[in-house]
């Protein structure tokens, strides 16, 4: 059997091992450490120093404590795209809170101004103005954020960038991750970079960095003994995965050129395949293709689907993916608010991920096209 193909794969180097070793040299294997440190300043550098990073165990760590940040307590709403990973969603029941969920736009396939401003009047009327507004840069494709961040500053209420995806994507030279008040970035196994597991909350305050260090670090009291005053979490990032994360950070210029030409060679070896749409940019949006996103239109492509391309590359031992089944489609939240037109629901049903690791060489992605192709041609 051929050699199984992930969908993204860490891409492990040999400065991985060095900062490792470095790290268990120095005995700081705890939440604690100068790799954290580093690791922080490498993020904040990247940003050209207009953020502010705090590490942490996840991406959902980060969104948490970001809401927490902006006041979301029990009882209040906060819109949530709809077209995205769950996890996007799960902090604000953390908090006692209630989504309420917003449809995709055909451009980005991200959060739908126009459904936005329909769901925040909604709120307004019924008397529960929206306490927060969680975006997402869904596969690395920047959300329509200038127009976004108009509506977030008219009505008075604060963006959330889930960047998770999306590290190396800008607009017009904004880099993803700096457009909300808060934003937050993913360094899961499966992301451009990775520290083994992690996140980070951005902000361009601070003092909201302070609060989140010190709810992440079980919200100790400056006593000299453990007192506790505030409901704190163990969300630090560990001084081990920081190494890891500090070592990808020197590649992710190249990671980000990779993951673009592995799109181009999809592009170029598909695009003219009967009912092929790829997830396009607009002018002025660079995405940082952390997956190659397409969709299959069956009634222009002979009736061949996403699910005949899955299937396919299956017995080819090649993972590929749906994209995200929309939240307000979930069980889990079958009784929340949902304002669209289906178009993420369209993207769903139509849409397949292709592997986009950075390590995938030209063979492979041959072999997963020729697979592709065949289909057209039986």
């Amino acid at each position: 059997m051929n050699n199984k193909i992930y969908l993204s794969p860490p891409h492990i180097n040999a400065e991985e091992l060095s900062f490792i070793k470095g790290a268990l040299e120095s005995n700081w294997i705890a939440p604690f450490g100068p790799d954290i440190d580093g690791f922080e300043k490498d993020i904040e550098l990247y940003y050209n120093n207009q953020v502010h990073a705090t590490a942490l165990s996840s991406c959902t760590a980060a969104i948490h404590l970001g809401l927490i940040a902006l006041g979301v307590k029990k009882g209040d709403e906060v819109i949530c795209q709809s077209f995205t990973f769950i996890a996007s969603a799960n902090p604000i029941l953390y908090l006692g809170a209630t989504p309420v969920f917003v449809d995709s736009e055909t451009d980005t396939w991200n959060i739908s101004p126009k459904y936005l401003e329909v769901a925040i009047k909604a709120g307004i009327v019924k008397g529960k103005k929206p306490k927060a507004i969680v975006v997402v840069d869904l596969y690395g494709m920047p959300a329509a954020m200038p127009e976004i961040m108009d509506i977030s500053k008219k009505y008075d209420i604060p963006v959330l960038e889930d960047a998770a995806e999306a590290m190396g994507s800008h607009i017009n030279g904004q880099k993803c991750g700096s457009f909300g008040k808060l934003s937050v970035l993913s360094f899961n196994g499966n992301k451009i970079i990775t520290s083994s597991g992690g996140g980070a909350l951005l902000s361009h305050d601070p003092i909201i960095n302070e609060k989140a260090h010190f709810l992440a670090t079980q919200a100790r009291d400056p006593a000299p003994y453990y007192q506790h005053s505030t409901l704190g979490y163990n969300y630090r990032l560990s001084n081990i995965c920081a190494s890891i994360g500090r070592a990808q950070m020197l590649h992710l210029p190249h990671r980000i050129a990779q993951r673009k030409a592995i799109y181009n060679f999809y592009h170029q070896k598909l695009s003219n395949l009967p009912g092929i749409v790829f997830q396009n940019e607009l002018p002025g949006y660079c995405s940082n293709r952390w997956l190659t996103a397409l969709l299959v239109k069956p009634n222009i492509s002979g009736g061949i689907t996403n699910n005949h391309i899955i299937d396919a590359l299956t017995e080819a031992n090649i993972e590929s993916r749906r994209l995200w089944k929309p939240l307000s489609m979930q069980p889990l939240f079958s009784d929340c608010t949902f304002y669209g037109d289906g178009t993420a629901e369209s993207l769903f049903n139509e849409g397949i991920c292709l592997p986009s690791g950075s390590n995938l060489t030209i063979p492979e992605l041959n072999r997963i096209v020729t697979i592709i192709r065949s289909l057209w041609k039986k």
